[in-house]
């Protein structure tokens, strides 16, 4: 087997890897339902309960740097509202992002007392769901001539290509 034949090859396995690559979709959740809702007098488990979260989405927290925080917590500190044995400090700026990779409950509060006030959020993360199956729609007999048409095309632009390509490995 040639040089020429092994580049080919190559080239043809890495074509069919590019189609064959499926893309995550993922979300942005603004916590709170708006650009600044990490703050108390919000209802973040009615919020979270109208949500739909999955592995890969992210969770947005706007808020008062200078007053809040965000932290990570377990169940039990998210219940109690214990700020002192947080599993990870989120806050950054006051515009900050928490990606939500694995599907598990998780638990945030603010410190510096808001969480008695109601500054606490719990999302339930799912797995993501299988990519959806494209419908079949149905086409008229004039659209089905041209979608004919276009794939006989097709067939002869490749058999061209696989004839230019056989060509250049064996016969040249």
């Amino acid at each position: 087997m040639g040089l020429r034949t092994i580049w080919t090859l190559l080239m043809m396995m890495m074509m069919m890897m590019v189609m064959i690559v499926i893309e995550v979709e993922s979300s942005l959740h603004r916590v709170g339902g708006g650009k600044y809702n990490w703050k108390p007098d919000v209802n973040f488990s009615d919020w979270a309960n109208h949500q739909r979260f999955y592995s890969g989405d992210w969770l947005y927290f706007g808020f008062d740097r200078t007053r809040h925080n965000i932290l990570q917590v377990n169940k039990s500190s998210y219940e109690q509202c214990i700020d002192n044995d947080f599993i990870f400090n989120v806050t950054r700026g006051g515009r900050d992002v928490f990606q939500l990779l694995q599907p598990i409950p998780y638990y945030f509060i603010c410190g510096r007392g808001y969480c008695l006030k109601g500054m606490k959020l719990a999302v339930n993360v799912l797995p993501q769901p299988p990519p959806s199956t494209p419908t079949v729609p149905i086409i008229s007999t004039s659209t089905a001539n041209t979608l004919i048409e276009s794939n006989a095309f097709t067939a002869i632009a490749t058999t061209i290509l696989t004839a230019f390509i056989f060509k250049a490995l064996y016969f040249d």
